[in-house]
């Protein structure tokens, strides 16, 4: 049995843990991060501190960030209040996310889009009258049945320009789609979108349930008309080669940074989180490459309970037992909040914004260089707003990743083998007698 040794050792190891409480009163912070590191001191808020503080150090660190997504943050405006503010910062190198964010982007650049504004429902209303008006509803959002259809024309209109009309992996489309995006908004004077703001920064987007979603079955509709028509329709995802994207993207963050390293932000969970997880396992375990770190922090957002055996609850510790997570320094880099994210993101984004206007203040009396000696962290929150534009860099990415595939191409085709059962071949019909 543990001894209450062994039990206070442990504790010391925690993230957070050892350090004297501290109890400042709010009327005296200064700023939103003050208040995160001073005025938090237990319970839930304590964890919250600690997923402050941990991001904090991850942005001043200069390490590159991806950050995964999930629900309807785009329908609800949340891209428009804090998510956007924080990937135009240039700290995040790529984003996983849902077919559904991409697609309800579109929305408020949509030509009737005046016509038919988002607004406020209540969440235990009358869903039947509601259904009644054509309205469709979000948990507490509601916009017109109208919305969907016009996107619908728009995503198929898309799809049938010659830029798509080839065989692509995700990122690649979704750049192409934000790229359409930017334009309607441009002519129709609304603010930037996620995916077009994504495509000004070359920020890939992974989806990793791509059908999933009404994008693609608006390309699902222009199939099944080629082939109801005779017509063509070779717009086509290449998931293969996505998967790949993602492994490339990650082994540059280990082999190519000052750091060597990489962090996460995860909000929500399901399939965004996942697909965000898998390159180290795909780049360890499947293609063999020696020497893969996993994530070096993994600060998460879920509502999930922890019991429920769900990847979406499943906290960094456990995955550090699938090398998703770096195993040396999880105890001190890792953190996982029980909260909906929609509640902190605002003001955690906001601390973080904040901190970096006092350090571009800063920068502006002092120099960068005496700033970054009396404050390294700066260095890592002034880094150059453009961010990382992987989607540039993808064609040489994805070539180094394969020279080091090639490399182990023996390997690979020795575990590429297994003694399988023989499968028994289905029995044919008999033939009715006559």
């Amino acid at each position: 049995m543990p001894t209450r040794k062994d039990h206070k050792a442990a504790c010391r190891m925690a993230p957070g843990m050892g350090r004297e409480l501290v109890t400042t009163p709010v009327t005296e912070a200064e700023s939103l991060d003050q208040l995160f590191e001073r005025s938090l001191p237990s319970f839930g808020g304590a964890y919250l501190r600690r997923v402050w503080t941990l991001l904090d150090e991850c942005v001043g660190k200069g390490l590159p960030m991806t950050c995964s997504i999930a629900g309807p943050v785009t329908v609800s405006g949340q891209h428009y209040a804090w998510l956007n503010p924080l990937l135009d910062t240039g700290w995040f190198m790529l984003l996983s996310t849902t077919d559904a964010v991409c697609y309800h982007d579109g929305h408020r650049a949509l030509d009737g889009a005046q016509q038919h504004p988002f607004h406020e429902v209540p969440i235990f209303g009358d869903d039947g009258a509601l259904r009644d008006e054509k309205t469709i509803r979000v948990t507490d959002i509601g916009f017109d049945e109208d919305v969907l259809l016009e996107q619908d024309q728009f995503i198929s209109a898309c799809l049938r320009e010659k830029e798509f009309q080839r065989r692509m992996t995700g990122p690649q489309f979704r750049q192409l789609l934000g790229k359409r995006y930017a334009a309607q908004e441009k002519q129709n004077r609304v603010p930037e979108g996620l995916l077009a703001l994504c495509a000004r920064k070359e920020l890939p987007i992974f989806v990793g349930a791509p059908a999933d979603g009404s994008v693609f079955l608006n390309s699902m509709k222009l199939w099944a008309l080629a082939q109801a028509a005779g017509g063509e329709h070779r717009f086509e995802l290449d998931l293969h080669e996505e998967v790949f994207e993602s492994c490339a993207y990650h082994f540059w963050g280990l082999r190519q940074t000052k750091q060597a390293a990489i962090g996460t932000l995860i909000l929500g969970g399901g399939v965004p989180k996942n697909f965000n997880l898998q390159p180290e396992p795909a780049l360890s375990q499947i293609l063999g490459l020696p020497d893969i770190s996993g994530y070096l922090y993994d600060i998460q957002i879920t509502t999930a309970p922890i019991t429920d055996g769900s990847l979406s609850s499943c906290p960094p510790a456990e995955a550090v037992t699938w090398g998703k997570v770096d195993q040396e320094h999880f105890r001190s880099t890792c953190e996982s909040l029980s909260a909906d994210y929609s509640m902190v993101m605002p003001f955690l984004v906001r601390a973080l914004l904040e901190k970096r206007a006092r350090f571009e203040r800063w920068a502006e009396k002092m120099g960068e260089e005496a700033l970054f000696a009396k404050h390294p962290a700066a260095r890592g929150y002034l880094r150059p707003r453009e961010g990382y534009r992987l989607l540039g860099k993808r064609k040489e990415l994805l070539a180094e990743l394969m020279k080091e595939v090639r490399k182990n191409a023996p390997r690979l085709e020795k575990e590429s083998r297994y003694p399988l059962a023989a499968a028994k071949s289905a029995k044919k019909p008999a033939t009715a007698k006559r």
